[in-house]
């Protein structure tokens, strides 16, 4: 049987390498013949400079950046051949991760986008002449304002003086300008592509202070105050852009760091999109009788664009049966079996507290995958009978 395992990562636990590793080597438990090709997958959010470095034998490069809540943190960048360009894949988890927040100081109104920034100064210094941002699994919510200011931005507040670096996103009350005239001299000779979440938005009612704010620790005080804080970026944005970016898709991904990114001439994309591209998903399947999928969680919003749902798609095209392993199994899940989706399993074994199953994450889903393949095998012999 040949099998395609090709997983996301599982958010705080395991990333989309281990995530396979696990799921190959419960697979071989229940059938040792089996013929298997791992390609892990990210969508932008953690694990996905390391995935797409693995999908094309690129390299890792390590680097000492700024982290979210001011301290220095090791980081890395990826660099990968597309053609004759030489690109650089840059995850902003690496920088301005949830999990590189401790839970104690999980307040998106002081945290900053600042090490983003140096990770694409390291890589324009390499001479990189492309850099794909991933977006996703942000701990910040200054609209990318840190990310400015370490690429030579300067932040100008209503009394003429400069805004003081890595402040986080309530610094940008007093915002009156944006000087962009010291920034690095490579980004005007890059192309700069950024796989984002479509739907968030800056502000407004569905805007990402009020819908990820709390998400990241935010009481209702700070999120109003970061309402107000994006609110006012966007005005001083759509001076420098010419065009309001308050309501645009992708403006308000990772904290509003889409925005930040569209003041470099960024262009957003949307990260199913995007992954399909980079991955090549419509290229995964041949030779495949089988395809294992799998994510920290699957629920109605799946098919909205998640990795396991983006796979199922293309593999029903070609009658390709699909089973997702996932941490929790949420609301109306079901309709997962719409878009493909023929089988999901919860790989946890009985109730536990959240830091009981990351500890076990790796057994869990090693495990979970050996019985769920024991279960196909066995319906392979009925089928015979």
């Amino acid at each position: 049987m040949n099998i395609l395992v090709c997983p996301s990562g599982f958010k705080g636990s395991i990333d989309p390498q281990t995530a396979a590793n696990c799921i190959e080597a419960g697979i071989m438990r229940a059938l040792p013949s089996a013929k298997i090709r791992k390609v892990p997958l990210a969508d932008g959010g953690e694990g996905f400079t390391h995935a797409l470095v693995a999908a094309t034998d690129g390299q890792m490069r390590e680097a000492i950046v700024t982290g979210p809540v001011g301290a220095p943190i090791s980081s890395f960048y990826g660099v990968i051949a597309q053609g004759q360009c030489k690109t650089a894949v840059i995850e902003i988890a690496a920088a301005a991760g949830l999990s590189l927040v401790p839970y104690d100081c999980r307040n998106p109104s002081v945290t900053t986008t600042f090490g983003v920034g140096e990770l694409i100064a390291s890589a324009l210094d390499e001479g990189v002449q492309r850099i794909i941002v991933g977006c996703g699994d942000s701990g910040t919510s200054d609209g990318g304002a840190g990310m400015l200011q370490a690429l030579g931005a300067r932040l100008i507040n209503r009394e003429g003086t400069e805004i003081p670096w890595a402040a986080g996103g309530q610094s940008l009350i007093p915002l009156e300008s944006i000087d962009l005239s010291g920034l690095h001299p490579r980004l005007k000779e890059v192309e700069i592509e950024v796989a984002c979440n479509w739907k968030n938005v800056l502000c407004g009612p569905n805007g990402v202070a009020c819908t990820y704010g709390p998400q990241k620790g935010a009481s209702p005080k700070q999120t109003k105050l970061l309402q107000a804080a994006l609110d006012i970026y966007a005005s001083v944005c759509k001076r420098i852009l010419g065009h309001d970016v308050s309501e645009m898709p992708g403006s308000g991904a990772s904290g509003g760091l889409g925005t930040g990114l569209l003041l470099l001439g960024a262009m957003l994309r949307p990260r199913y999109e995007a992954i399909m591209e980079y991955f090549n998903l419509d290229g995964l399947f041949e030779d495949c009788d089988l395809v294992f999928t799998a994510e920290g969680g699957i629920d109605y919003q799946t098919p909205r664009g998640k990795i396991p749902a983006e796979v199922a798609i293309r593999a029903k095209n070609r009658q390709i049966p699909v089973i997702v392993l996932a941490g929790t199994i949420g609301d109306e899940a079901e309709v997962n079996y719409d878009v493909g989706i023929n089988a999901y399993a919860s790989i946890l074994q009985r109730p536990s507290t959240l830091d009981e199953a990351i500890a076990e994450a790796e057994r869990l889903l090693t495990e979970s995958a050996e019985g769920v393949m024991r279960m196909v095998v066995i319906g392979r012999k009925l089928a015979r009978w």
